[in-house]
């Protein structure tokens, strides 16, 4: 215990100087892409309380809004909260690209906070269906500054709706992966509008140019499936068959982490090229329904042409096949950027994608003390130097691990430790 504590402080005093956590750092994955897929398994994470009171609330953002009667079910918006009793400071959650308010990282940082003593509240990412069609302002996901504008009126509107319930000792945001990205511009545009007055915001593992990373993630896919894109199918149905031996082999767990973690043990990918795919493969399915719901919104004619009116019965498989085939880049060109260049037709691509990055608040990175970031030195959306410019850009207030992958060490106890004690220093 002591030589465990005498570890953690010195990792502490390395943080203050701005040095990578290289100091008996033991997170179990030293494979930065076995550490993407398998997270933090239960017997290496922060503990924390099995049961929580998790409440599920809806908004309607857009009362009169068409909604298309495919996407029927989609016209709430919905998030959850976890309040505490008492007086407590309440921290904003974002998840990352396609999950949702309730995905598997999102329910363990609730736990994590809520133990710590924060009123909770989970907000799914703007690239997720239900956001996109209930609270996206234009159906057109990817703009930083654009989709924390619709997270920020999300976040006045469930405040509107909790104000009178509890009492707020101070306000808190954070995400990881894109929505590390937007926790910035939220706390950026929060500098304007002032509504919580952020005492603090923390990103974790964000993209510094979201382009760039998800050029990164469409190649894991485009590049090691076996025999090519066309086999697509075949690889995606492989893996699963690779994975089910585990129910016949092993406990009965849920398809979660644990479960990759527990498959992964019984049966271990045969080379990295398989483990890039299976990154590429998750990232394509959850931009095939990003890119679908916001082509049926917005009737820009990408894949479902403007003329075909898909009902609630509708079955949208063909489409899909046909999305699975598209990488983010053609998203990119095809509905992204002509959907703003509508708007300013002087708009380049180079500045569009310079837009969707932290470079435009690079200055307010560098001189608010209450950015914080947490990172890792092998994440695998970080393109060679990415990682120390945003070292550089936040200085004292970044915390580089030196293993994790992307966000796969959030629950570790040494990263449960340094997101909870970036808060805790204005906590009151």
């Amino acid at each position: 215990m002591g030589k465990r504590f005498r570890t953690l402080i010195l990792c502490s005093c390395l943080l203050m100087v701005n040095i990578s956590l290289a100091c008996a750092y033991d997170y179990p994955f030293t494979d930065r892409y076995v550490a993407t897929i398998l997270g933090t398994p239960d017997e290496f994470a922060a503990p924390v309380p099995e049961e929580i009171p998790v409440k599920i609330g809806t908004l309607q953002m857009f009362p009169e809004r068409e909604v298309p009667g495919i996407l029927w079910n989609l016209t709430d918006l919905y998030y959850s909260t976890v309040l505490q009793a008492k007086p407590a400071p309440l921290v904003f959650l974002i998840a990352g690209t396609g999950a949702s308010f309730n995905s598997s990282k999102m329910q363990a940082m609730q736990k994590q906070f809520y133990q710590a003593g924060y009123h909770v509240v989970s907000i799914s990412s703007p690239t997720v269906a239900n956001f996109i069609v209930a609270a996206s302002t234009s159906g057109v996901p990817g703009d930083l500054v654009e989709d924390s504008a619709d997270i920020y009126r999300v976040m006045e509107k469930i405040w509107q709706k909790l104000e009178k319930k509890i009492e707020v000792t101070g306000f808190y945001v954070t995400g990881y992966s894109l929505g590390a990205a937007q926790t910035a511009y939220v706390a950026h545009l929060d500098e304007q509008k002032k509504v919580f007055n952020f005492k603090k915001a923390l990103m974790i593992n964000p993209p510094l140019s979201l382009y760039n990373s998800v050029r990164i993630l469409d190649d894991m896919l485009e590049q090691n499936i076996p025999g090519g894109l066309d086999h697509f199918n075949d690889f995606y149905q492989s893996a699963i068959d690779a994975f089910a031996d585990v129910y016949a082999h092993g406990d009965n767990v849920d398809f979660n982490d644990q479960f990759l973690y527990k498959a992964y043990q019984y049966r271990k990918p045969k080379s990295e090229d398989r483990l890039k795919a299976l990154i590429g493969v998750d990232f394509r399915l959850s931009s095939e329904n990003m890119v679908f719901a916001s082509d049926v919104m917005t009737k820009a004619g990408y894949v479902v042409s403007r003329d075909v009116n898909l009902g609630r019965f509708d079955i949208p498989t063909n489409y899909i096949k046909v999305l699975g085939r598209l990488t983010f880049v053609d998203y990119f060109k095809g509905l992204f950027l002509p959907h703003f260049q509508a708007q300013n037709p002087k708009l380049t691509e180079a500045e569009m994608i310079k837009r969707i990055s932290l470079y435009p608040i690079e200055d307010y990175l560098r001189t608010s003390p209450k950015i914080g970031l947490i990172h890792n030195e092998d994440d695998i959306i970080m393109q060679p130097g990415e990682v120390d410019i945003l070292r550089q850009m936040l200085g004292k207030r970044a915390f580089i691990f030196p293993l994790g992958g992307h966000c796969g060490n959030m629950s570790y106890p040494e990263n449960v430790a340094a997101m909870l004690d970036f808060f805790q220093a204005s906590k009151n």
